[in-house]
């Protein structure tokens, strides 16, 4: 990745150039939580969360992949009411530890190539559900924000799953 520096960038390119800077830092505090394990040891549970570090995994890439998604169409799956199934920590047999991070990658890369030229002031009305006021909508710049917030909180979930499991720290 590449941090441009140049003081001739205007405001937004250079706070784009911050946001993006940031989410690949704590993607990287992510991806270190699961450094030298295997599928097992990244799927075990082993605090009172039923989280994994797999599952943790599989959220964000996920959740990042959809609002991402709702940023370029200004819609995102079940925008027509809140069913009560969510799916993005539930882990399959295909979910592998190496797949994971493929797949992590993969929206890492193409979250990356709309945030280089991303309008950060667009908005889109946000869909029905309880968590979010009726009526609400949000621009590509708190999207963001909300995507790097929900990176680094689970980054932290993560590195406390890891230090229970082996005594390793990620983030300290």
């Amino acid at each position: 990745m590449t941090t441009r520096t140049d003081r001739t960038d205007s405001p937004e390119e250079r706070e784009r150039a911050d946001l993006a800077a940031t989410l690949h830092r704590h993607r990287g505090f992510l991806r270190q939580t699961v450094r030298g394990l295997d599928d097992a040891a990244a799927r075990s549970t082993p605090t009172a969360s039923s989280l994994s570090l797999a599952s943790l995994l599989k959220h964000v890439a996920d959740t990042e992949e959809m609002w991402i998604g709702f940023c370029r169409t200004g819609s995102m799956p079940g925008s027509d009411g809140w069913t009560g199934e969510d799916t993005r920590f539930v882990l399959g047999p295909e979910h592998t530890l190496e797949a994971l991070l493929a797949r992590y990658d993969e929206v890492a890369a193409a979250t990356d190539a709309f945030l280089d030229g991303a309008d950060l002031g667009v908005a889109h009305p946000l869909p029905a559900a309880p968590w979010f006021e009726p009526g609400a909508s949000w621009t590509v710049r708190r999207v963001l924000w909300h995507v790097l917030a929900e990176t680094a909180q689970h980054a932290g979930h993560a590195d406390i799953i890891r230090e229970t499991l082996d005594g390793a720290r990620t983030m300290g």
